[in-house]
């Protein structure tokens, strides 16, 4: 029943592992661009709280194929933006992983959002009150505690994170969507291929979502 699974012929590991990489990379940028984010969103600076709102509202309300193919159609060949990549298959996969970085840091700035609101504005007062600037109040008060009362739904954007590269195929990024798209073409396999993918995406995905989990009992801000 298997014979079609020829893994000298499909690198079904290497395929996961680009799938892995993107998630991990795309993660990483997206909680720093999204904690810079939320950080202009709650900003006294009017001009820093509007680019704020823009890009959350635009880029959230904007289909991601729309953003990945903007990566390489318009940065890469229209700008010859190739992001240090030495290959064509690097440069794809870098901005693949920009394109989702930008596109996650919205979500993950609405999140933190929710969770710097939880924290009581008497603590920021009284932080300003000791005569500490805004920007030493949200990293050493109120971002610390608003990180650990959205660890839930953080793990929720990740795990859709983890889902969505998939869309960076549309660049030719060799992710599991990508081989899943060329054994379907080359075999007559369909449902166990495609259970074969959904095991694959499930094993990547569940463990974040058990262990975040954890993390969020753990962490629990107690009111």
């Amino acid at each position: 029943m298997f014979d079609f699974l020829d893994l000298q012929r499909y690198d079904l590991f290497g395929a996961f592992w680009v799938t892995a990489q993107l998630a991990i990379f795309s993660a990483i940028g997206s909680l720093i661009l999204g904690t810079i984010l939320a950080g202009m969103r709650v900003s006294p600076v009017p001009l820093m709280r509007v680019f704020g709102t823009g890009y959350v509202n635009i880029v959230r309300n904007t289909p991601l194929t729309v953003i990945i193919l903007f990566t390489s159609l318009g940065l890469f060949q229209t700008l010859g933006i190739a992001m240090g990549g030495d290959t064509f298959t690097e440069t794809n996969f870098r901005l693949a992983v920009l394109g989702l970085t930008a596109y996650t840091a919205a979500f993950v700035c609405e999140a933190l959002r929710s969770g710097i609101n939880t924290v009581p504005v008497g603590q920021a007062e009284a932080a300003r009150a000791l005569g500490l600037s805004f920007t030493q109040v949200l990293r050493l008060v109120v971002l610390p505690q608003a990180f650990r009362s959205v660890v839930a739904p953080l793990a929720n954007v990740l795990i859709a994170l983890t889902k969505n590269t998939t869309v960076a195929a549309a660049i030719g990024v060799a992710e599991a969507a990508l081989l899943m798209k060329t054994m379907i073409e080359n075999e007559a396999q369909v449902f166990l291929i495609g259970g074969i993918f959904a095991l694959g995406f499930i094993l990547l995905t569940l463990p974040t979502g058990l262990l975040l989990g954890w993390v969020s009992k753990r962490v629990a801000v107690k009111r």
